[in-house]
């Protein structure tokens, strides 16, 4: 079942500048799809219209089989949940009511929490290994452990679709390797659909069931790994010369920047 559908979706900004071009890009229950492109490709536009923030000039986005123009904030809500590039920070509020905060669209006029919103709070701060900082302020923290606070926060949500704008841009190896595990599980227990931006090849290869390439608004290719992260595909997107090479223990494909060549009248040889 698909849970997330762009059916030609086009965004325009400015004096006509094309930010998407015509997307049709569809994600499945129980997968993650990993959005790559260079930037300015249209990526983070992507997320935002996916999340129901902008608003496309032309095609239309379904997501659970509905028309996202058709549901209100509080029903995009219950059915989305966003951790963007950047949070902004919640100043004097603690971590643990921050993700809180993602329990709201359950919650009537005066948020009082039920049982079913503290157990969810409770196991989005342990699965992010956030117990330690429940009660520390959310602007005393890093950039790695705010991250983590607002993947927690998506996770106590509780959506059926997940969205990751570039969730380990301030995440330590460990913590990034931690929290996209946790994402794979989740994604697979609960049956999500995840759409994740990364700029990283190699985590994608590790972390991706598809994979969707974006340069300058239009959807280059979209499948699995094998199939979209190839040499040549990939030097068209980025345009760069990239090493292809596949792990002999378990067949995962990994991805090295090839240096330009260097000549013999650069400064570095003289």
């Amino acid at each position: 079942m698909d849970a997330i559908e762009l059916r030609r979706v086009t965004v325009r900004y400015g004096a006509g500048q094309i930010a998407l071009d015509s997307v049709e890009l569809a994600v499945r229950v129980g997968e993650i799809c990993v959005v790559l492109g260079p930037n300015g490709a249209g990526k983070s536009t992507l997320v935002k219209v996916v999340s129901g923030a902008m608003k496309p000039d032309a095609g239309e986005v379904v997501v659970l089989g509905e028309p996202l123009a058709r549901l209100d904030r509080r029903a995009i809500a219950r059915r989305i949940a966003v951790v963007p590039q950047s949070s902004e920070v919640a100043l004097g509020f603690t971590v643990n009511e921050v993700v809180m905060m993602g329990r709201a669209p359950y919650q009537g006029a005066w948020m009082r929490a039920s049982r079913r919103d503290e157990e969810a709070v409770e196991r989005a701060i342990e699965a992010c290994e956030l117990g330690g900082l429940r009660d520390r302020q959310v602007s005393h923290l890093s950039g790695g452990e705010r991250q983590r606070v607002a993947i927690a926060r998506a996770l106590a949500q509780e959506a059926e679709v997940l969205l990751l704008d570039e969730v380990n841009a301030h995440l330590d190896v460990r913590h990034f390797i931690a929290v996209s595990e946790l994402v794979r599980r989740e994604v697979a227990e609960r049956r999500l659909a995840c759409l994740m931006v990364l700029h990283d090849l190699n985590a994608a290869a590790q972390y991706a069931d598809r994979v969707a390439l974006l340069k300058a608004g239009r959807l280059v290719a979209h499948g699995s790994i094998e199939d979209v992260m190839t040499y040549r595909r990939l030097k068209e997107v980025f345009e760069a010369e990239l090493f292809v090479g596949v792990n002999e223990l378990d067949n995962a494909r990994y991805f090295l920047p090839v240096r330009p060549q260097v000549g013999p009248s650069s400064p570095r040889d003289r």
